[in-house]
């Protein structure tokens, strides 16, 4: 049933809230505020009347009795790709269950410099922010994220690998201020194992793998790993070094491999692995446009399992990072920072941040490496 209202929609105060549960203001201003001074059945009783009379506290109102904003500050790059967004999507809707308004600031990714970065910090400290939330994918992004100094507490979503290390980035911080910083990833590495251990099975043992652009530490960390794994179960590789993560960029490159393999009478290697969906999509349509057979001819393998992939002809092999997921660990970081959650859990740590798993969508490009 829906909640109660005031006469002429007037919203309801917390006094009324105290008058419905017998209760004084102050206990369910504590209740409101998740205060442990509380007992389970009066804290039942005061949501019941919240829940009857349609409450909502307001955040000024929130803040005088905690001393915080109950505002969060997310600076965030990359708002044309699905992996951020879908990040973004997932730290707001888990900010609004505890409370917290997100306020957010877009920059791109590439071309965001230290000063910006720092400046944009200043007009969210002019807010009053409790925390941030840095998204930075690229190696500028992290490095004005790690240089810049904050008294608040700030958790930063980034790659393991990059021209800068997460252990160097971390020395860029101010040793006082170090134990109010978590990073938080996707754990790129173990998913490429996953992708190469598939290769494998199948019998894969030469590749063609497009790197997406170097300044992106997701792209960074996916290389490196391909490279190591790869050569790790004796897969021939070939780099095609691509400057953007465009379909179109990798459809072309693509094309001009095919004629190039082609003017040499030799045969392509038997399987393509792509840094992005959006990169297989071009390779798979060059593939197509030169009637070559998927996965027959040439299996195609993509990572980030964007929307749709999985109709595409053939359905898509890929790998599927959970976005959700790590939005939700980035703010069960900033609440554990802010004293409102308890320890990490994270099942893999390494180079000092926290990493949220990724799986191999198995589809139907990828199949049995052909017999030439």
């Amino acid at each position: 049933m829906a909640g109660k209202r005031n006469a002429g929609n007037k919203r309801p105060s917390m006094f009324e809230v105290a008058k419905l549960a017998g209760v004084s203001h102050q206990t369910v201003s504590r209740v409101i505020n998740h205060s442990p001074d509380v007992s389970d059945a009066t804290r039942e009783k005061v949501q019941k009347a919240i829940d009857q009379l349609g409450y909502r506290p307001s955040n000024s109102a929130r803040a005088l009795a905690s001393h915080r904003s109950r505002t969060i500050g997310l600076i965030a790059g990359g708002q044309h790709f699905y992996g951020p967004i879908s990040t973004i999507s997932a730290i707001e809707t888990m900010a609004r269950q505890h409370g917290l308004f997100v306020t957010v600031s877009m920059v791109h990714e590439a071309l965001c410099t230290r000063a910006e970065f720092e400046n944009l910090c200043g007009t969210f400290n002019e807010q009053n922010v409790d925390a941030f939330i840095m998204l930075t994918p690229t190696d500028v992004m992290f490095e004005a994220a790690c240089y810049t100094q904050l008294t608040q507490p700030r958790v930063m979503i980034t790659s393991t690998h990059g021209e800068l290390s997460v252990s160097e980035g971390l020395r860029l911080i101010h040793s006082r201020e170090r134990d109010r910083v978590s990073i938080v990833g996707i754990d790129q590495w173990g998913a490429m194992a996953k992708v190469v251990a598939l290769l494998g099975e199948y019998g894969h043992k030469s590749a063609l793998y497009f790197a997406g652009p170097n300044e992106w530490r997701d792209a960074h960390t996916r290389l490196d790993a391909w490279r190591k794994l790869a050569a790790s179960r004796s897969i021939d590789s070939q780099i095609v070094r691509c400057h953007t993560w465009d379909a179109s960029e990798a459809y072309a490159h693509m094309n001009h491999l095919i004629d190039e393999y082609g003017r040499r009478g030799a045969a392509l290697p038997t399987a393509v692995v792509a840094a992005n969906d959006n990169q297989a999509v071009g390779i798979m349509r060059a593939l197509h446009e030169h009637g070559l057979r998927i996965p027959q001819d040439i299996s195609v393998v993509g990572f980030d399992d964007m929307s749709g992939v999985d109709n595409m002809y053939p359905p898509l092999t890929t790998v599927h990072p959970d976005f959700e997921g790590l939005g939700v660990a980035a703010m069960r970081e900033t609440l554990r920072l802010l004293g409102e959650g308890g320890e990490p859990t994270f099942l893999t740590t390494q180079h000092g941040m926290g990493l949220i798993p990724a799986e191999v969508r198995a589809r139907r490009s990828l199949g049995p490496a052909p017999r030439r």
